[in-house]
């Protein structure tokens, strides 16, 4: 090998260093490095909240017949300022955090989506979701952007953005102390996690590091502002 060549200018010597080795492109790596070129943005939320409409509408401008996934929606979103990465996790309870694990190390923003119709009765599962996600060790280090979705606004009995935030306050602040209590109740102290908001004052989402905002939105309808305050916050975290 001539010594004084020039190292190559491309992508696959700058970032592997090995540019001889030959990917499979099948392979799920591969696909994370690929995922990692880009800033990904995560959406959550439980089964029929309506989150992978809200990505078919902000991906492709129309509503898509959906069903219960076992597998995660990829695509590219473009905004004025770049390329995202727009991820629909499964909702389904056995593989959410299955694909959290897979994509939380290059999450930089989260949209987690909730059924305003329903909220109310499936409020616990709410909470324990959004619960494990904001107290993973992994996003608290990424620091995201946390966008929480009051959704399907276009259904006359939707419930508001306000009453989804009280709502959850209220229920992550209970959910915090029972965790604390059965914490305190093991003989090895050290196993105790990290705690969700400020010791001694009930919770609020302001006292978290990471920036929470709520939005009421609707990707059913034909309004294409249904999203509109998904794509501004989009914009923002870009």
């Amino acid at each position: 090998m001539d010594k004084s060549a020039k190292p190559s200018a491309k992508l696959d010597r700058k970032v592997y260093s090995i540019s001889s080795l030959k990917f499979d492109i099948t392979d799920p790596q591969f696909v994370a490095i690929l995922v990692g070129v880009f800033a990904v943005v995560l959406t959550f939320g439980l089964c029929d909240a309506g989150k992978t409409l809200v990505w078919s509408q902000l991906l492709f401008g129309r509503k898509v017949d959906t069903h219960t996934s076992i597998k995660e929606n990829v695509g590219e979103y473009q905004t004025n300022k770049g390329v995202l990465k727009l991820i629909d996790i499964p909702g389904h309870e056995r593989l959410r955090m299955k694909f959290l694990d897979q994509y939380k190390s290059s999450t930089r923003a989260l949209i987690f989506v909730v059924d305003a119709l329903t909220f109310q009765k499936d409020l616990r599962d709410i909470a324990e979701y959004l619960y494990n996600i904001l107290l993973d060790g992994v996003i608290s280090r990424n620091n995201p952007s946390v966008l929480i979705l009051a959704h399907k606004q276009d259904q006359p009995m939707a419930k508001g953005s306000t009453l989804l935030q009280t709502n959850l306050e209220r229920e992550l602040n209970l959910l915090r102390d029972t965790r604390d209590k059965q914490l305190d109740s093991l003989s090895e102290k050290a196993v105790k996690q990290s705690y969700l908001g400020k010791e001694g004052k009930d919770f609020t989402f302001s006292q978290l590091s990471v920036q929470v905002d709520f939005a009421e939105t609707s990707a059913l309808s034909d309004d294409p502002s249904g999203l509109e305050p998904v794509k501004n916050w989009l914009a923002s975290v870009a």
